[in-house]
Order: C-alpha cells, then structure tokens, then sequence
C-alpha cells in the first residue's frame, strides 16, 4: 500500500497561474514573489511523503498562502485506498472542530447585530439551561476521574452542588463551561444521547440535566461536541434561520465557500475522501460520527469543505473581517476573536498556547515549540485536518487529511514558516 501511496499522482501547482473557475477564487503566486523559497516549500511535500511512507495516513492536500495569494497548493497520496483513487486539490474532508470556528463567527455576527452579547447567559436562548448542576466527584473517585481523557471505563460515583453562576455565551466559546467536557459531564451525557433524526431544538435542551464538570470559569477544558452544538441553537434562536441556512447565507455564499456544507449532496460523494482510522493491521476505513443524522447541524465538528474553500474563511480573518469586498465582521470583532481571553496559566491550557473565541492563540512560540508567530490563531479537527492565521508574517496555511497523526499538525506549522524567507 505504501508503494502504491508514494506513487499516486501528485498534483503539484506552486507555480501554476489559472484562469478564474469560480466566484472569488485566491490568486496563485510563485512562491518568490511572496518572500516563500521554493526550494524550502517543497519540504511540505517531503514531510507527507515521509508519512505516506509509514502509512500514517492515505493521503493529504496542503495549502499555503501569503499576502491573500496561494504560493503552495498539494494533493499527495490516495483519497480511497480501496480503489486507488488519487487525492485531488478539491477532495472534500470531513473537518470535525474546524467547524468551530465557523460557529465562532456566526455568534460574532449575532453579537455584531446586537442580538447576543458575550455575557449573555445561555438560559436566555435555552431556559433549560438556567439553574444547572455541577458534579463533583466522590473522595475515592478523584483521581480516577481526573481529566477527560483518563480512559477509564467504569462509572464514577459523584454528587452535584449547584452552580455557582450561568454558564454564559463566553464560557462556552472558550471551553470554560464545564459543559460535557470531562469524565462525569461524558458518563451523564451518554443518558441524553442524540436520538435518531433529532435535530438542535430538539436535542440540545437536554443537555441542561447533565451536571457541569467544574464551576463556569474555573477551568478550562474542551467541550469537543455539546458546547459548540449549543452554539448552533443559541444561534438559530437568535437570528430565526436553521443553522445550515444561516451559515450558507451569511459565511459561505459571501466567502465563495461553494464546496462547504454540513450534508453534502450524492453528487459531492465522488470528492469526498475515506476516513480511515491508524491499526495495528493497517489503515481501516471509518464510518461516518454517528451525530451526522441529516438534520442535526454539529457546531462542533459537521462540516465538510476542501483546503481552497476554507482558506477564503481563513482569508477573511486575516484581512479583519472582509474578503473581496464582501465584509462579515468589523476588524475590531476579529480582534476580540484572536485576543487571548484564556491563558496558558489557567489550568488545562497548553503550555505558550491561549484561548480566544472559538480559536488557539499562540501567545508564546518558545513555549509551544512551534515556529508560528505570537498572535498566530486558529484550530485543528480530530480526524487530521489542521489550520492557522499568522497576521504578523500574513501567512494562512491549511492541512487536509482523514486519519489523526500526532505531531503532524506541528511539523506542518515548521515546514510552512521555515520556508518564508523575507
């Protein structure tokens, strides 16, 4: 399979200049022209090629850009390795909690229009939400519950105390809810599950009876699905539009994102890629999370897109809000968006990496161990997909593939900035 991998048509258009396919599509640039060395770019496709090689993954597409035009564009690999498919620079991905910053956007929007404020208790859009519940686990329970990832299986004995505040419209865009983001919230949450064909309104409510992991504010801790998909109906509510309709209208259709939806049609099918999962016998293909149910629009982790539609949504960040004259956020709103609301000092925080609304924000790279400039920002998805804005060196960057690989994400963050040479 490695050899089959290494030898699948790569489509490398670095120096390709083309004629505009569709509405609002990025400029391409030589690398030189923008301050990027060739010869060092091409390290991005040396270090897909080294896991393509270790079968860490089937296939990948990169994505450089700097100064609002694409220097590096990249398919490597197989986008099914069943039928030897080869990636394209416009396979589709599922981008899990990339998503997240899409649903940041959206609530900024709302906050922008003065129909959600940043302190705005979440029992304001969703009533079940107001006099919550917070879990604590009993004395021998501690250490087994400690953390959200312990691995631990059997379920842990607790009592709740109640709140000692709301949760509000913050908490939840920081991670600092406590909602379902730890072993007791998770073991609870499995109680109220999704059911079949429920959509937000639906679903979402229930998640009030779940006790909270910590006190709101304490901590943070990442709420991977339930805090964000709340966001979605706090925006429906909001704005009066189902999610799906609201995110084509005001974030997609603006930003020329055609190829970006929470449930692609049957005609999309052939685009997008296989999900594998890593094993001790290979790459196994994955089914899809069970939450994509066709009516339930997960703000945590639902939409699909390729690397070219996401960088317009990265583009419009960069450029404070606005993208070919098309504005969604006033430069100040994607300030506050990128600033550092929770440090690294607050506990759960990465080392040298703060919280912003919706987003990572590098506040040191010496910390982090990265080559990313301070005040770089954005986020990754659980099944490989990765992305960040560097406003100091004006460099958006996305990574695509369909099979989590650690330490990936950061070798791509090096390879892409050692590679800017003025």
């Amino acid at each position: 399979m490695r050899l089959i991998m290494r030898s699948a048509v790569t489509l490398f258009v670095c120096l390709t200049f083309v004629s505009a396919l569709v509405v609002a599509e990025v400029p391409r640039a030589k690398p030189e022209d923008v301050g990027i060395s060739s010869e060092r770019l091409h390290r991005i496709h040396e270090l897909i090629l080294r896991h393509l090689d270790a079968g860490s993954f089937s296939g990948a597409v990169t994505l450089v850009s700097r100064n609002g035009r694409i220097a590096h564009l990249e398919a490597q690999g197989l986008m099914d390795i069943e039928t030897k498919k080869p990636m394209a620079t416009d396979t589709m991905f599922r981008i899990m909690s990339m998503t997240k910053p899409v649903v940041g956007v959206a609530v900024m929007m709302m906050i922008e229009e003065g129909k959600v404020r940043l302190n705005d208790p979440v029992s304001k859009f969703i009533p079940q939400f107001k006099d919550l519940k917070v879990g604590v686990a009993l004395p021998d329970q501690a250490a087994a519950g400690a953390g959200q990832r312990s691995g631990a299986t059997a379920d842990i004995r607790f009592y709740v105390v109640p709140a000692e505040r709301e949760i509000t419209i913050k908490d939840l865009l920081t991670h600092t809810s406590g909602l379902v983001s730890g072993r007791i919230s998770n073991q609870e949450n499995r109680k109220v599950a999704l059911k079949g064909k429920e959509s937000n309104a639906e679903y979402i409510p229930r998640l009030g009876s779940v006790p909270l992991e910590f006190q709101p504010g304490s901590r943070w801790a990442y709420s991977a699905q339930a805090g964000f998909d709340t966001l979605v109906l706090v925006v429906e509510v909001a704005s009066g539009q189902k999610f799906d309709q609201f995110a084509h209208q005001r974030i997609f259709t603006p930003l020329g994102m055609k190829d970006t939806f929470f449930y692609p049609a049957e005609s999309y099918n052939a685009r997008i890629a296989t999900l594998y999962s890593r094993t001790a016998n290979g790459l196994q293909k994955q089914a899809n999370p069970n939450f994509m149910n066709g009516v339930f629009f997960s703000g945590g982790g639902g939409l699909f897109t390729t690397a070219e539609d996401y960088l317009q949504f990265g583009l419009m960040l960069l450029n404070g809000g606005q993208l070919n004259g098309k504005r969604l956020l006033s430069p100040r709103t994607v300030e506050m968006m990128r600033s550092v609301f929770i440090p690294d000092t607050l506990p759960g925080r990465a080392r040298g990496e703060g919280y912003g609304l919706s987003m990572r924000v590098v506040s040191d790279p010496l910390q982090r161990g990265t080559a990313l400039s301070a005040g770089s920002f954005g986020w990754s998805g659980a099944f490989g997909t990765h992305f960040w804005v560097d406003p100091q060196g004006k460099v958006v960057a996305v990574l695509m593939t369909q099979t989590s690989t650690p330490g990936l994400n950061v070798d791509f963050e090096n390879a892409v900035m050692q590679s800017i040479v003025e």
